[in-house]
């Protein structure tokens, strides 16, 4: 497959149809709306549906395209499609008593279904967590408990934490436990930490009985491309420096810090520091979800967040628990490689 079947993708609305443009073909979907649930669709791709819209919020349909034709797969829990070059899974868990276990379970079937197709590099992972901050039948933050599995797979998957992809933890509106992941063959993924924090998988023990399994952000340098060519995919982000949280209960200084996080991610010197040499701007942003946990505190943060992205930056406001009690903002989002064209 030549690597100039790029990936992409797009936010659609639910109601429509994922079609894409011509020469392009669906790798998956992801439906932010109000069902549960993962299927293959009569176009022959993997949805998953997450229940995270509401009144006054955003529903939508995130659009994973390619340029060549993918041939699409079901096992046990996992629906993936792959294309030569990338390969999308979702997965998904029921609502449980206690979750460790089955997480871990599930999540290396999911990476031994990478490495056995053949597509060691995951790049992207977004992991959505139904009562996120709620408690587990033994008591322990469902959180926590999520973590400790996904934590267990990981270390199955690979050595050290430098194979831990870009990612999202996120609530939902529903319950139970859903991810997608994305991984690719001949890519190169380089992952990157923030200057201003304390990597996750570094974190002390008063977060839980394991840290989390994730980088800040992922640039992925594509198959044949130049070093500065591939998109950089930006982790879910919250108002955490170093390892703790700021501003407690004050959602525009939460706000306002989680911009500056990525601001400092994604610019020039931070990018430096991981031997890249290319610095961007939060105008340079695209596919921005933003995920804001009390309902009255979406007006503060779409001022913010106008005021900070540019006019071509879409953004997705969803109203839903982020992964510590006192976090009341959380924003993940991307800046487009020179390959990444609609």
């Amino acid at each position: 497959m030549s690597h100039h079947a790029a990936l992409q993708a797009h936010f659609t609305s639910l109601g429509d149809t994922a079609q894409p443009a011509p020469g392009r073909h669906v790798l998956g979907t992801v439906a932010f709306g109000e069902r549960t649930g993962l299927s293959l669709t009569p176009q022959g791709h993997p949805e998953l549906a997450i229940p995270m819209s509401s009144a006054g919020f955003d529903s939508f349909r995130e659009v994973w395209t390619t340029g060549a034709e993918p041939a699409t797969g079901t096992r046990g829990k996992l629906a993936f499609t792959h294309d030569g070059e990338y390969l999308f899974v979702s997965g998904t868990i029921d609502p449980l008593p206690v979750y460790g276990p089955t997480v871990r379970e599930v999540y290396e079937d999911a990476f031994a279904l990478v490495n056995e197709l053949g597509y060691p590099h995951i790049f992207r992972m977004w992991n959505f967590v139904g009562d996120i901050i709620g408690a587990n039948a033994e008591g322990m933050e469902i959180y926590q408990d999520f973590v400790a599995g996904r934590a267990e797979a990981f270390a199955s998957y690979g050595d050290g934490t430098g194979h831990m992809p870009a990612a999202t933890g996120i609530g939902t509106r529903g319950e139970g436990i859903s991810f997608t992941l994305l991984a690719c063959r001949e890519g190169r993924p380089q992952h990157v930490e923030n200057q201003r924090q304390t990597p996750a998988y570094h974190y002390p023990e008063q977060y839980g009985p394991k840290p989390p399994s994730f980088a800040r952000a992922t640039r992925l340098h594509p198959a044949g491309a130049g070093q500065g060519d591939g998109a950089l995919f930006v982790s879910g982000t919250a108002a955490i420096l170093g390892h703790e949280t700021v501003h407690r209960g004050d959602i525009g200084k939460q706000t306002d810090v989680v911009l500056e996080n990525i601001a400092e991610l994604i610019g020039g010197p931070n990018l430096a520091a991981a031997g890249l040499d290319e610095g961007h701007e939060l105008k340079d942003l695209r596919l921005v979800k933003v995920y804001v946990r009390h309902e009255a505190d979406l007006p503060a943060v779409r001022d913010r967040c106008a005021a900070a992205f540019g006019p071509d930056t879409e953004v997705m406001y969803m109203n839903v628990a982020v992964c510590r009690d006192d976090l009341l903002v959380e924003i993940e989002g991307l800046v487009p490689g020179q390959e990444w064209t609609r």
